[in-house]
């Protein structure tokens, strides 16, 4: 760390929390904070889309940490939050070995660990090679497997990757001309991804049975007494029988030494971030103990938290607490399904629609980190989305961020100017002559 006298902020994990309230404290408190951003990884996946990748309908997009970190103005340390010393205001952090970092501010943001719930399916992570899912694919296209199973354990924190893997396999299936292969879910929702309200529910349900994927809700999946490797429905201890069972993992807290947690290893937080009994220290994302796990949640939370650091470093800002609001996008396999749902409000059917709900219209809907993103990727996929027609616009970057709007614009133009540079090389290099020359 160096020795200004600024406000040191240290931000432990490189994922959607940890960059979102990178992001949002630079905006909020600009050269007031000292920032430094821990990681044990070198660069930041964009892990929703990894669900499309056996079926090549997308993928996980990979941005180096230390490309974002000096861009935004951040001291990059590649390491692992392992102990926090809370009356001392230092984190222990290890890599090659132990290294202790004092801070004014500390946002633990280091995300959760996936455990597997059956160990004789495959577990679905975003971190798994494309390649074993790829293995079940093939099976189908050579017509070995007749049955699929997909599982959401009890306990699980987010469902729908269950129900992206069922819809693209059954499509796929059927493109590949097996129309006789069984697609089921099994799952201890009252409803499709109820948690959506009943309207998205409603929706998900015509996507299902479009694609034939039938659905057995309020159930569990319990390991069999007797045999291994069995695995039966309660209620009613029926057996599961499919060829291939596919399980989404259960998480699991980082348990960091010097935390509160609860008995599941999560961080203890109030509503805007601040860990119980300790002064200085704030919590975001899927480390924390609040029951669902998602992308844009964390950004939320790590919003609340940044104006609550911001707050501390003698920003006049008035925090406000994390009041969770649910969006999603679902890939069906014959395009997308838009959902979203105010939870704390907890009222209402919910919103679905085949259009975007929210802008720029990322899997991930961050106030800072979706339109960073996209200008980092590109503005192509952004101008290419409708903007919806009657439906309620957030994240309205001219309204909201102009700032942001502004970058996606200058890198629409680096874009341009780019393309047309390759098109001159290449028109010189067939020797064509171009009449117009290319942008600036």
């Amino acid at each position: 760390m160096t020795g200004s006298s600024a406000f040191r902020v240290l931000v432990a994990g490189g994922g959607v929390a940890g960059l979102e309230a990178v992001l949002a404290l630079r905006d909020l408190a600009g050269d007031r904070v000292e920032m430094t951003l821990v990681s044990p990884d070198p660069d930041f996946v964009y892990r929703p889309m990894a669900v499309a990748e056996p079926f090549a309908r997308g993928h996980a997009a990979r941005h180096r940490l230390c490309d974002i970190a000096r861009e935004v103005g951040v001291e990059l340390v590649r390491g692992a939050l392992t102990e926090v010393d809370g009356p001392g205001r230092i984190a222990v952090t290890t890599a090659d070995g132990p290294l202790s970092l004092s801070y004014d501010a500390l946002l633990v943001a280091v995300g959760a660990r996936s455990e597997p719930a059956y160990p004789q399916a495959l577990t679905w992570t975003p971190q798994r090679d494309p390649e074993l899912f790829g293995g079940l694919l093939r099976d189908l296209d050579e017509g070995y497997v007749k049955r699929v199973a997909f599982i959401v354990p009890p306990g699980v924190a987010w469902a729908l990757p269950a129900y992206e893997l069922a819809l693209m396999t059954a499509w796929q299936a059927w493109g590949m001309g097996h129309a006789d292969v069984e697609v089921t879910v099994y799952t201890p929702e009252d409803a499709p991804l109820g948690l959506f309200g009943a309207g998205a529910a409603a929706a998900l349900r015509h996507d299902l049975e479009e694609a034939g994927v039938h659905v057995e809700t309020g159930v569990y999946v319990a390991d069999a007494p007797g045999p291994p490797n069995r695995l039966v429905l309660h209620p009613g201890e029926r057996p599961l029988e499919a060829q291939r069972i596919v399980a989404l993992p259960r998480a699991a807290g980082p348990n960091l030494a010097g935390l509160p947690a609860d008995p599941r290893g999560f961080v203890l937080t109030d509503r805007h971030g601040k860990v119980a009994d300790l002064e200085g220290i704030w919590a975001a994302g899927d480390a924390i103990a609040f029951p669902i796990k998602q992308g844009g949640l964390a950004a939320q939370q790590a919003d609340a938290a940044a104006e609550a650091i911001a707050a501390a470093a003698g920003v006049d800002i008035e925090p406000r607490p994390f009041r969770p609001v649910l969006r999603g996008m679902m890939l069906t396999g014959r395009g997308s399904q838009w959902m979203r749902y105010d939870a704390a409000g907890g009222a209402g059917e919910g919103t679905a629609s085949r259009r975007a709900l929210w802008w720029p219209p990322t899997k991930i809907a961050g106030r800072y980190l979706s339109p960073y993103l996209a200008a980092l990727d590109g503005t192509q996929a952004v101008d290419e989305a409708a903007r919806p027609d009657g439906e309620p616009v957030e994240l309205d970057l001219e309204r909201d961020l102009p700032s942001a709007a502004d970058a996606l614009r200058q890198a629409s133009l680096r874009g341009e100017a780019s393309r047309a540079r390759f098109a001159q090389r290449r028109a010189a290099a067939r020797g064509e002559t171009r009449t117009q020359p290319p942008a600036p």
